[in-house]
């Protein structure tokens, strides 16, 4: 047999099946003479962090078990051209390339590698500069509009939501813990509610 592979396919919903991807990802591997350790599938916006199948697929090639990872394109594998970047790097050191069905080899130790690895650098950058353009854009065009950011002086969301339930436990005699228990709230949060309702409360050790 030939190289040993993996074969890994992603889709982003759950309506979505990756029974295709597997289907012409085997075919590929059968004209290419890749010998199948594993089929990994799953679903997983291309924005999530965490990806288990792929998780799995990388720790075979720290391993050493697979030698390379087919994929119907580099979209499936990597999530952003920075995610696409440093993955592809981690496999370089593993000795794993990521080939696309189209027959396209992403080997970051070849001379056309190499290149690659520049540009997708360059774009990430790139990408970088957009989303920091376009946060700066965003906040400036909100502040326009009137919105503040941050917590505002006097502002106490959570305290303010609990404050009746809070004095109400405390007048039925409830300690502090019982009531952080209850409310699933820390007893600094319920003795701080209890304070600014009645300045004059007893202190912590008087009421745990």
């Amino acid at each position: 047999m030939g190289q040993r592979a993996a074969i890994y396919c992603r889709v982003s919903t759950g309506d979505q099946s990756c029974d295709r991807q597997e289907r012409d990802l085997r075919a590929f591997a059968e004209r290419g003479g890749y010998e199948i350790m594993g089929v990994f599938k799953e679903t997983a916006s291309g924005s999530k962090d965490q990806r288990a199948q792929r998780g799995k697929v990388v720790a075979l090639a720290r391993d050493r078990h697979i030698q390379v990872v087919l994929v119907t394109e580099l979209t499936r594998w990597g999530r952003s051209t920075t995610d696409l970047l440093h993955s592809l790097r981690e496999l370089e050191a593993c000795g794993v390339s990521v080939i696309a069905q189209t027959g396209l080899q992403f080997d970051l130790s070849s001379p056309q590698g190499k290149l690659f690895a520049s540009l997708m650098a360059a774009l990430a950058e790139f990408e970088r500069d957009l989303l920091r353009e376009r946060v700066k854009s965003g906040i400036a065009a909100a502040r326009e509009r009137g919105v503040q950011f941050g917590r505002q002086p006097g502002q106490r969301v959570k305290a303010e939501r609990y404050t009746v339930r809070v004095l109400r436990l405390r007048a039925e005699g409830r300690s502090y813990r019982e009531i952080a228990r209850e409310l699933r709230l820390s007893k600094n949060t319920v003795m701080d509610i209890v304070k600014r309702a009645s300045p004059s409360a007893p202190g912590e050790d008087e009421a745990a």
